[in-house]
């Protein structure tokens, strides 16, 4: 068997159950994992991009991707060219959601987050109450409190806007789906 025949030794399974047996894999802590993607031929022998006559190549070749994590799993699968589009879209998923796993997580800094988000919220929910005198001692501090209102205003329309905006690109994801 040469180098081009593993084919043999880890049998094609179809695109669907290779992602989700690959996603199994991620989560196993095995170690490291290997993935190859190449393109398929079935000449026997070296397929150069230019034809004989000079012109370009313009067939569409299947797509072989395996994955290996060098304890004795090797999953295989073949991608036909009009199903690429699909297949990588899951696939890209798929390994960006097990990246973000292999991050080490910062709690600490996490924790800090969500504090000071939600003292943000609990600032943006308790309405800024204007007293003092217009005119007198109590001025600046009038005029200080009435800024913090309108900002406090502002900054609430602004999420509201932003909400209303996710709301509105979800929904066209989902209708172009």
């Amino acid at each position: 068997m040469g180098e081009g025949d593993d084919s043999a030794r880890s049998p094609l399974v179809d695109n669907d159950k290779f992602l989700k047996d690959l996603a199994v894999l991620f989560e196993s802590p095995k170690g490291s994992i290997w993935l190859t993607h190449k393109r398929l031929t079935h000449d026997g022998q070296d397929t150069t991009m230019k034809a004989d006559d000079g012109s370009e190549d313009t067939r569409e070749y299947p797509c072989l991707l395996r994955a290996v994590d060098g304890v004795g799993t090797k999953l295989s699968t073949r991608v036909e060219p009009g199903h690429l589009d699909r297949f990588y879209t899951a696939y890209g998923a798929l390994l960006k959601s097990s990246m973000s796993a292999l991050r080490k997580r910062d709690k600490k800094r996490e924790k800090q987050r969500a504090e000071e988000l939600a003292r943000r919220k609990k600032r943006l929910a308790e309405p800024v109450v204007v007293e003092g005198a217009k005119r007198g001692a109590g001025r600046r501090k009038r005029q200080r409190l009435v800024k913090a209102a309108i900002k406090q205003q502002e900054t609430k329309k602004r999420l509201e806007e932003r909400e209303q905006g996710r709301t509105k690109r979800i929904e066209e994801l989902v209708h172009a789906q």
